[in-house]
């Protein structure tokens, strides 16, 4: 299947550099940051597509054929797409970088326009489709090393977008404001101190649905980019190396 799909890259005649920011062609979002992979296909505003499957360590080898498969499933080329969304983070380090490299290639390969999003708003916006009562709230991860990641979020045009930057805050700290914070069903531990009364709701599911659901917003908001600027985000700057080169073993 991987061999197939590469020489389908290679075969596949190229489109033009310029494509209409629209969301009546097909969206393939592609996820594998959250301890799996996800694949979501959308097409006139509609979900097509969706799969997933675990496995926190075989990412690799799952995404290509997982692509190949959702492709085929719903009669499409990858030439048939207008843009290629993936989760930029932050979030586990080598999840990020297996489908920022899966998307950079196939971009390169099809001249197909990326599309970043956060990891913190694909939680956010999970969050408020779950509980419309989650229109203003923290989004946060847990970054490993005694750290989370966070992100405040408010609701605007249906989409939860983004309130300053996204920031990394250590174990026990509290928020600057007292608004819900929203975490992953995996995340079984509470990470962070909360204000008087404040919610922390750990029970979010996410999936490349809702990530298909934002990059289209924000294509059709603002466009994609090449795959040169399709580009990951850590928070941390040496999140590549190991905890003993990092000082922390």
């Amino acid at each position: 299947m991987i061999l197939t799909l590469f020489y389908v890259l290679i075969t596949t005649p190229k489109k033009a550099s310029e494509k209409s920011m629209t969301i009546s062609t097909p969206i393939l979002a592609i996820d594998s940051v959250f301890d799996k992979c996800g694949i979501a296909i959308l097409q006139d505003n509609q979900i097509i597509y969706q799969d997933e499957q675990f496995g926190k360590r075989q990412q690799t080898q799952q995404i290509l054929p997982m692509i190949e498969k959702a492709l085929q499933t719903v009669n499409l080329t990858l030439t048939d797409l207008s843009a290629l969304v993936f989760n930029r983070g932050p979030g586990a380090f080598s999840g990020i970088r297996i489908n920022t490299a899966v998307v950079q290639a196939l971009s390169v390969a099809c001249d197909i326009p990326c599309v970043a999003v956060s990891s913190l708003q694909v939680l956010a916006q999970s969050a408020w489709e779950k509980n419309a009562n989650f229109d203003h709230i923290y989004a946060l991860l847990d970054a490993r090393m005694q750290q989370v990641y966070l992100g405040e979020f408010q609701l605007q045009d249906g989409i939860m977008q983004a309130i300053g930057e996204e920031i990394l805050l250590d174990y026990g700290k509290t928020t600057a404001k007292n608004l819900p914070l929203i975490a992953l069903a995996s995340d079984d531990k509470q990470l962070l101190a909360t204000h008087k009364e404040q919610i922390y709701q750990e029970n979010i599911e996410v999936n490349a649905s809702i990530l298909a659901k934002l990059g289209a917003y924000q294509f059709e908001q603002q466009g994609g980019v090449s795959a040169e600027l399709a580009l990951p985000v850590y928070l941390r700057n040496n999140a590549w190396k190991t905890l003993k080169e990092q000082g922390k073993a």
